[in-house]
């Protein structure tokens, strides 16, 4: 195509045209679009593979055996080969590849690769801003729960990786203890509160046969007997396996703990109080920047803080409706009080009530199932169980919480719930945890990312936090839709969760920007909410060793109900919900505001 370029000057007030020498702009073919598109795609696998291959953890999480006797490397110098990679793998995206040849679908991938290279690039101003070592997810309790739950013990071969893997912890919690010592001078310590319970987690551990005299065995070594013991070989090598594992606990498993708690011993010492992120070098510009990566929006904390409060009023209203409508007498918040201590709303704390509450929510999720096909047209081939959290790490972990599927189909998702405390598992509540970490929230979610075809494997497997969370949050509003929450009780459970992620907006900014201590922080949640207290407890330490992550959920949801409400009013007769999740979910996860650029193209399409 021949294009003659027009060029304006201005002379004396008057505008003089000058025809300029003709170009030639070049059409792009569909042949080249094709070809230019899966040079990207291959470099966006090879980029997978590669990466997968540092990382044999991750291997395990998908299922995959190749380096199942590795732990990740998780010393600086790897993180300084990492950094390396990313800035290689950016100037090769912005030399090599001609945007304009890129079909729709590649050019969002390109887009979405480009944005997270550049923001991993940025981020490694802080890379030390973390606490690995936490009650939430640190180490001392992850590396038991991923050999418990994802190292699969199916044949001999398994069984010495496994072995492996347990004489790996000592090298392994060298480079963990190093970690924490850079933190420390670069003064970023981990809060006085957390070492307990991280001390309790480590110890816990290595309690038991063949750790000590006792004639219980420890949590490892009967995960190992009990996987060995269904195992197709001879019973002596089956001896033989337990005698090794036995070793590898009682010497180099051991030395690693007991060198991780040497250390932390010392730290709790010089710990403080001091627990929002303004405490660290930089720490403001730290928490903006956790803010925007976790929201994916611009806002900054005192809007969100904002946004916090206004939710927060307006669902205490419709809790008010429900109070009236059950005919209690008295405020909310002696309403809330009856919510906290009537038995009527809690199973006992004994082996029958946590069986009892095992097996309603299992109706719970088996009654959702028969449903779905009312929500989506895509579904996941992978299944979902309910599982209780592991005695070992229960008194740590959090009430409830989901583990993704295995890629090749051979581990479902799974859906944990904890029963450490049962005062703080109401019966009201349960509806709506089942609905967010199970269906249709978060397994819908991540398992159908996982499944889909024509997607890289990067956007398969994604974070944004805003997004996965926002759809667990929206996930838990949506069965009210469909006449589920029948209980009014129920219905309040489900609007106390909704005003539990409201309330996170308040404590996170109170904490982390405007300097609001712990305990101001729990009490916001016990004056604001029917939560035990020992939630408010638990979610206010979250919120210290995981600045912004807890703004996720309710920005999240608020986006996904603002683009449903923009399609139906756009679309009115024409709206189709199914429509509207499908383009939510089968993008993988994303960013808000490209998922809000995909519903206007749904919206322009249907039109």
């Amino acid at each position: 195509m021949r294009l003659t370029i027009l060029k304006t000057s201005v002379i004396s007030g008057f505008a003089l045209f000058i025809s300029c020498k003709s170009e030639t702009v070049k059409e792009i073919t569909s042949e080249e679009i094709t070809k230019e598109s899966a040079k990207v795609n291959a470099f966006f696998q090879k980029q997978f593979e590669e990466s997968l291959d540092r990382h044999p953890m991750y291997q395990s999480y998908l299922g995959i055996k190749k380096d199942a006797d590795k732990w990740n490397d998780i010393s600086d110098s790897f993180l300084d080969k990492e950094l390396a990679l990313t800035k290689e793998a950016l100037q090769w995206m912005v030399d090599s590849v001609n945007t304009k040849a890129l079909d729709k679908d590649t050019k969002l991938s390109y887009d979405l690769y480009k944005q997270s290279l550049e923001n991993t690039i940025a981020d490694d101003t802080f890379r030390l801003y973390t606490y690995p070592v936490n009650q939430m997810h640190g180490s001392q309790s992850e590396i038991p729960a991923f050999l418990i739950n994802m190292h699969q013990i199916g044949n001999k071969k398994d069984a010495e990786n496994y072995i492996s893997r347990l004489k790996g912890i000592q090298p392994m919690f060298a480079q963990l203890t190093e970690n924490l010592k850079k933190r420390q001078e670069a003064g970023i310590m981990i809060p006085k509160f957390v070492f307990a319970k991280v001390l309790d987690d480590s110890r816990n551990i290595i309690k038991g046969a063949p750790f000590d005299s006792s004639s219980e065995k420890s949590t490892l070594l009967n995960d190992f007997e009990t996987k060995v013991s269904k195992l197709d070989i001879e019973d002596s090598e089956k001896s033989a396996l337990i005698e090794e594992v036995k070793k590898a606990l009682k010497n180099e498993f051991l030395t690693g703990y007991n060198n991780l708690i040497s250390t932390l011993e010392a730290q709790e010492k010089e710990a403080t109080t001091d627990d929002g992120a303004w405490k660290f070098p930089n720490g403001e510009a730290f928490y903006n920047n956790a803010l925007k990566r976790t929201t994916t929006t611009e806002l900054t904390a005192n809007e969100i803080h904002e946004i916090g409060l206004n939710e927060v009023k307006r669902i205490h209203g419709e809790m008010n409706a429900i109070k009236e409508k059950v005919g209690f007498k008295g405020s909310l918040q002696d309403f809330f009080k009856f919510m906290k201590t009537d038995k009527q709303f809690y199973y006992s704390a004994d082996d029958k009530g946590r069986k009892e509450y095992m097996d309603k929510a299992e109706f719970i999720i088996d009654s959702m199932k028969t449903r779905l096909d009312e929500l989506f047209i895509t579904k996941p081939k992978a299944d979902l169980q309910v599982k209780a959290v592991e005695a070992f790490r229960e008194k740590s972990a959090g009430k409830a919480f989901y583990q993704q599927p295995a890629i090749d189909g051979s581990r479902p998702g799974t859906y944990y719930a904890n029963m450490y405390d049962m005062e703080s598992m109401p019966s009201y509540q349960m509806e709506a945890l089942a609905y967010h970490e199970g269906i249709p929230g978060h397994h819908m979610q991540i398992a159908i990312a996982q499944e889909l075809k024509e997607v890289p494997m990067f956007r398969k497997f994604g974070r944004y936090t805003a997004y996965v969370e926002g759809w667990g949050l929206y996930s838990e509003f949506i069965p009210k839709e469909m006449g589920f929450y029948a209980d009014p009780y129920s219905d309040f459970g489900r609007l106390a969760m909704e005003l539990w992620r409201a309330c996170r907006l308040v404590v996170d900014t109170g904490i982390h920007a405007k300097k609001w201590t712990r305990e101001e922080g729990i009490k916001y949640y016990t004056d604001n909410t029917p939560n035990a207290e020992a939630d408010a407890v638990k979610m206010v330490e979250r919120h210290i060793v995981m600045p912004s992550q807890a703004t996720a959920y309710k920005i999240g949801m608020l986006k996904i109900l603002e683009l449903r409400e923009k399609a139906k009013k756009a679309l009115a007769d024409k709206f189709d919900i199914r429509k509207f999740h499908d383009v939510v979910l089968t993008n993988g996860p994303l960013p808000l505001n490209v998922l809000e650029n995909l519903v206007d193209d749904y919206i322009s399409s249907e039109k």
